[in-house]
């Protein structure tokens, strides 16, 4: 079960506040420092004479192994001499009969050049015993009467010991091919560490203080050098949600600048949507007014003028009626697309009769003001994609090029087929996009000139949705325009085998004049 935190009723917990970044580098520097001057005191007070017996022992040990392949040699002298002044260490070999072949002798007072025949013996017994090889530590402070318990019948009598020194003796036994042996013995020194100890001790202890000292200044360096910019970049950017941000500079740190330039960036697309959203609401409350004072107007004289009462002032209502409906719906469309909560449903079809049928749309809307729409196509094309979706994006792709041709009122369609995909370009005859508005054209009622006038044709929400149908169905798209020469707006999607033979076209040309 679980333990219950008890509180005083009417008191609300307090919650821990959180540390600032001065404060907790200087205390992760001050803690980092303390663990390494504690790691460096444990290995001094407890695992340096450990360590250093270990390297004593892996010494001789490498030692033995390297003399006792040479023991029947004839430079076994000058290999012991050699061996014995580079190690510091006492060597003697005898045979079986504990006569001495060869001796190099280092250390005064040696345990090996002192041993009897009884101790020599007592060595070769434990080492044949132990497979060959036997390590013995003499006059040791950590073990009963300086030697193990497994050989606790040696003794000084046995097995001499150096005057108040500990030492370790090496026996290895080598046989050559015709069954004689030797006996390699190796004595080495464990010289006492104890004044080593206390002088590194005196050393550590001068070494914390100034570490201590160092940590806390080189915790205030970093976070002058770190923590100072970061601060001064949270204190301005509080002002970024008033679409206000002033960089900063000086920080040596390539993360803390890259922090400072997207922040900067953050404001200025902050300042930009905000722009955008005055924009937008401006422009759809004019695009809402104008029918609704329309409406209003007409109904009021058809009301109050008998003679008013015409079809072509109803029309005119109907009209209004209809383009604040296509508003409205595009409204909806344009929110669902970006909300993401419109799925695509794929289907085969013909995109270019898709595309016939949707110029054929302009036919008698068009027809009073000499627009001439026409359309490059060579063959049908097959796509599988959403058929309402494509149809609404060729739509609204046309109605932007008829916004904005040219005094020719020319708007071209072209289809291009390669061998995986077809692409589809809208191109107007109308002033051009300067480049660096190029990426801006797809925002929901972005227009170049700061006027907002009432779209002819469309409601100035069609580029956003083109972008987000066609981003739902992972197809390529952009625009490409020259100031003074028009615009070319265009997409891809990949082509499917048609169902049927097809054929080419009977013409390579379909011209549709409205």
């Amino acid at each position: 079960m679980k333990d219950k935190k008890w509180t005083i009723p009417g008191v609300r917990a307090r919650k821990k506040k959180p540390r600032s970044i001065n404060s907790w580098l200087m205390r992760s520097f001050i803690l980092f420092t303390l663990l390494m001057l504690g790691s460096l005191w444990l290995l001094e007070t407890v695992f340096l004479q450990p360590i250093y017996k270990w390297t004593k022992i892996s010494q001789i040990q490498g030692t033995a192994s390297s003399i006792s392949s040479h023991l029947f040699s004839d430079d076994l002298d000058s290999r012991l001499e050699s061996a014995v002044a580079e190690q510091q260490l006492c060597a003697m070999v005898t045979d079986s009969y504990s006569r001495v072949i060869s001796s190099a002798d280092t250390l005064p007072g040696c345990s090996i050049h002192r041993l009897n025949s009884l101790g020599l013996f007592t060595l070769y017994a434990c080492a044949a015993e132990s497979g060959g090889s036997f390590l013995l530590e003499v006059g040791s402070k950590d073990k009963e009467d300086g030697y193990p318990h497994r050989y606790s019948a040696f003794s000084p009598a046995v097995i001499p010991v150096i005057f108040g020194k500990e030492s370790i003796i090496s026996v290895t036994l080598v046989s050559d091919t015709d069954g004689q042996e030797r006996i390699l013995l190796l004595n080495s020194v464990v010289s006492p560490v104890d004044t080593t100890v206390q002088t590194i001790r005196y050393l550590l202890i001068g070494v914390t203080v100034v570490m201590l000292l160092v940590g806390v200044l080189f915790s205030l360096f970093l976070s002058r050098r770190i923590a100072h910019p970061i601060i001064e970049i949270n204190h301005s950017s509080k002002g970024l949600v008033r679409g206000e941000y002033s960089p900063h500079s000086g920080s040596v740190c390539r993360e803390i600048q890259e922090l400072n330039q997207t922040l900067v960036q953050v404001s200025r697309d902050l300042n930009q949507v905000e722009q955008l959203r005055r924009d937008l609401l401006a422009n759809i409350s004019h695009d809402l007014r104008t029918p609704l004072t329309l409406i209003s107007g007409y109904a009021e004289v058809m009301r109050d003028l008998p003679g008013e009462n015409t079809p072509e002032n109803v029309q005119i209502i109907i009209d209004e009626a209809n383009h604040l409906t296509e508003l409205v719906n595009d409204l909806l469309d344009l929110s669902k697309l970006q909300a993401g909560v419109v799925t695509i449903q794929r289907e085969p079809f013909c995109l270019t009769e898709l595309i016939q049928e949707t110029l054929s749309r302009y036919n008698k809307m068009m027809e009073s003001r000499g627009y001439q729409l026409t359309l490059e196509a060579d063959q049908q094309v097959w796509v599988e994609a959403d058929r309402t979706r494509i149809s609404q994006v060729v739509y609204n792709l046309i109605n932007n090029a008829i916004h904005y041709t040219g005094k020719t009122l020319d708007v071209h369609l072209r289809q291009t087929v390669s061998e995986e995909s077809v692409r589809i370009d809208v191109i107007d005859s109308g002033e051009g996009i300067p480049a660096d508005k190029l990426s801006l054209v797809w925002d929901r009622y972005y227009k170049l000139d700061k006027v907002h006038k009432r779209s002819a044709v469309g409601t100035g929400l069609g580029l956003s949705i083109v972008r987000s149908v066609l981003e739902l169905h992972h197809a390529e798209y952009g625009v490409e325009s020259e100031v003074g020469k028009g615009s070319d707006f265009w997409f891809k999607l990949p082509v499917i085998p048609p169902p049927v033979p097809t054929g080419k076209l009977e013409s390579p040309q379909y011209n549709l004049y409205v």
